[in-house]
Order: structure tokens, then sequence, then C-alpha cells
């Protein structure tokens, strides 16, 4: 689509905030006005829209996708979201190690131990870690509490909460930064920890480069969408 609009400007509304093109409210996918909660947020995706040249490019505007994501998906169907979300829970990632090689089984326990630690102060939750790639299914207490943390979340947390989660494999990792707990670089590293090993091994071709910055890049929009709405 071709750039139609001049100038993007932020205008205070009813619950929050919209961004303007040319005077007109910018609308989601589903044609709904698109109001954001929280300033920071708002300006940071006007930019993304004043960035934009002859062509507007969705995959240049992450904030943008995000706040549709929660106005479109999250708020209609709020409750198969977080179930979608909370389900990885079941096969987090940072409960599945390695027997072999053991410098591959070391490099998990320092960077996954203190995640499990982490998750059982905060949440109260005892995660079982196991070695090897079979199931097994967590404590029914454990999943209903790390449910009840996702579901305590608002629509616009869940929208970029789920995009963390599918890209590290891990519900403790996301939420683990979601509080603040680890950096996002540090969370990225976390969920990509077996293929960086695998890279630091053997190398890599550049598509598998491409795809994995493609990724590193989504998490941090992401991550930086869920601390512009706590900006005032």
């Amino acid at each position: 689509m071709k750039r139609f609009y001049k100038q993007v400007s932020v205008a205070p509304t009813e619950g929050g905030f919209q961004i303007h093109l040319d005077g007109r409210p910018v609308r989601t996918p589903s044609k709904a006005v698109l109001v954001v909660p929280a300033g920071a947020l708002a300006e940071a995706m006007a930019a993304e829209w004043d960035a934009q040249t002859d062509t507007i490019d969705p995959a240049a505007m992450p904030l943008t996708r995000h706040a549709n994501t929660a106005i479109d998906r999250v708020s209609p169907q709020r409750a198969a979201v977080v179930g979608e979300i909370s389900r990885y829970g079941e096969n987090d990632l940072i409960c599945y190690r390695a027997e072999w090689p053991t410098d591959l089984a070391e490099r998990q326990a320092r960077t996954w131990n203190p995640l499990v630690d982490w998750a059982r102060r905060r949440y109260d939750v005892n995660l079982t870690v196991t070695a090897g790639i079979m199931h097994r299914r967590q404590g029914e207490d454990a999943l209903q509490r790390l449910a009840r943390a996702v579901d305590s979340l608002s629509d616009w947390e869940l929208a970029p909460l789920h995009t963390l989660t599918t890209i590290t494999g891990s519900l403790v990792i996301a939420l683990a930064l979601r509080e603040g707990e680890i950096s996002p670089e540090a969370a990225f590293e976390a969920g990509q920890l077996d293929e960086l090993y695998q890279v630091e091994k053997w190398g890599e071709d550049s598509l598998a480069q491409k795809a994995r910055e493609s990724r590193r890049a989504d998490l941090l929009a992401a991550a930086r969408f869920l601390a512009l709405l706590r900006t005032a």
C-alpha cells in the first residue's frame, strides 16, 4: 500500500490515545478505532507510521502490529489466548535438559536453573526438570498457578507475551522478562541456548542466521511494547 498521508499525530481520547493520519484515527484491520492505553506507546507507534516512505511496510511496524493483535484477537477471544499461552508451561523449554555433551548440560543448568528458582519464589511453582525430550507433564498445581499468572495480565500485555512465549518456547522466560527479572537480550539467549550452542560448535548458514535475527527483532519489539505500556 502506498503512503496516503502527510502528517502523523497523537491525540488524547476517552480511554487513552489515538494515532491520527492527517487528522483521521488509525483503525485496526477489523476496522476498530485504535485506542492505545499509554501515551509513550502511542508516540512510538506514531513514529512507526511517520517513518514509512512511499510504501507502507507492516513488517516495519511491530508495535502497531501488537496493538492490532490486542484489539482484534486478544479482546474477542481472551480465554482462548490465555489458554494458548498457558499451555507452554506444560512443556516449558527450561525444564528439558541435555545429558550430553556435558558442556551443553552445564550451560543449560547455569542459564535455566535461576529461572526455575525464580518461578518458585515468584509464583510458588515447583517445576519438574527432566533429562531428554520425552514429555513429562508438570504438576496440576504448578500449571494452574502459571495459568493464573497469565490470566492476571491485561489484553495489551497478553499480545506481546504471546510473541515472547512462542519465540523462546518458555512461559517462564516470557514472564521473567515481563517482570524485569531478565533483560530482553538475556531472554532471547536463554530461549535460543541450544541453537546458539550448535552454531558455536558447527557454524551455520546465512538463512538460519537471518531467521534467528528475525526472531530476535520480534522479541525485542515485544519487550519494548511491554516497557512502553508502563511508561507515562
